[in-house]
């Protein structure tokens, strides 16, 4: 079973090669922050692993947005992220997240990033030509498909998640209605999410009710998430007190809140992130239909 496995992992070698290759010319520095943490940020439907009185990391957001506000400028990072009970076709465990931050800098350099290192990533992999998802074909070489949330749900599920506050049957048309009509052939950029489903981000200036928010999506599937970062303590502060009442409502453990990343936004300027599930990525580049393919070990191997 294992050594079936040597083209997706040969591949998977030289895509993460590719990546990083990618940040370092272009003058990113390469930085590696705990795997554990005391205090993970609060989101609503993100469940932590405990870890000997601690949690592993869910992402490694907070720290590296600690390293912006002492003034690094351009970094990232590949590393293992945990999130407690979830296994499927798209969902491990444990699996690789890639992250990256600019300072001053907008959800749109992100945008630009992501488009530029997909077209590097494909090219260094001789992917750009013939590829093929579900015996779809998928092209990165053209230009790419971009829906504001508040269009896609309009054309997709009939009506406006901006103008009504209802969190439960956004993410249910998201995943079923939505979802499945983006990123075909090429990748397609979903942006300005709703400001009650966008808990770090900052709010779009010329209109409150949505954040600077995108996600990328390619053949039906979310490769990445980044946005306009939070600057404002205080803001930041009632918005994850509020995602801890929504956790406690729900039922899921509550987690500390993370004071130390909260202190730092005091000297944090204006900045951008962006997180992309670099397992995801890989398999779609393969062809294969299942995180499993493209793993050496699933979490029942390990």
């Amino acid at each position: 079973m294992l050594a079936g496995k040597r083209p997706f992992l040969e591949l998977r070698s030289a895509a993460l090669q590719a990546i990083r290759a990618f940040f370092l010319d272009d003058d990113f520095i390469e930085i590696q922050t705990p795997l554990r943490t005391p205090a993970p940020a609060p989101e609503p439907h993100i469940d932590a692993v405990p870890a000997d009185g601690w949690f592993l990391s869910t992402s490694p957001e907070l720290y590296m947005k600690r390293l912006l506000a002492s003034g690094y400028e351009r970094i990232f990072q590949m590393a293992p992220a945990f999130r407690k009970g979830e296994r499927g076709r798209l969902h491990h465990p444990e699996f690789i997240m890639l992250e990256w931050y600019r300072l001053e800098s907008d959800y749109h350099a992100l945008m630009k990033d992501c488009h530029n290192l997909l077209r590097h990533v494909c090219a260094a992999i001789d992917r750009c030509a013939n590829l093929h998802y579900n015996n779809r074909p998928l092209r990165v070489d053209t230009d790419w498909q971009h829906y504001s949330v508040r269009e896609a749900f309009l054309r997709f599920a009939g009506w406006d998640p901006a103008a009504s506050h209802e969190p439960d049957r956004f993410d249910v048309d998201l995943v079923d209605k939505v979802e499945p009509q983006l990123g075909f052939p090429q990748p397609c950029i979903l942006y300005d999410y709703p400001i009650y489903q966008a808990a770090l981000a900052r709010s779009k200036p010329n209109d409150p009710t949505v954040a600077e928010r995108f996600e990328l999506y390619w053949a039906g599937i979310e490769l990445a998430n980044g946005f306009s970062e939070l600057v404002d303590a205080r803001e930041q502060r009632r918005r994850f007190l509020q995602s801890m009442e929504q956790r406690r409502c729900a039922g899921h453990p509550v987690y500390p809140l993370p004071e130390r990343f909260l202190k730092s936004l005091e000297f944090l300027p204006p900045c951008a992130g962006v997180a992309l599930g670099v397992d995801r990525l890989i398999m779609l580049l393969s062809g294969a239909d299942h995180l499993d393919h493209v793993v050496a070990f699933p979490p029942e191997l390990a």
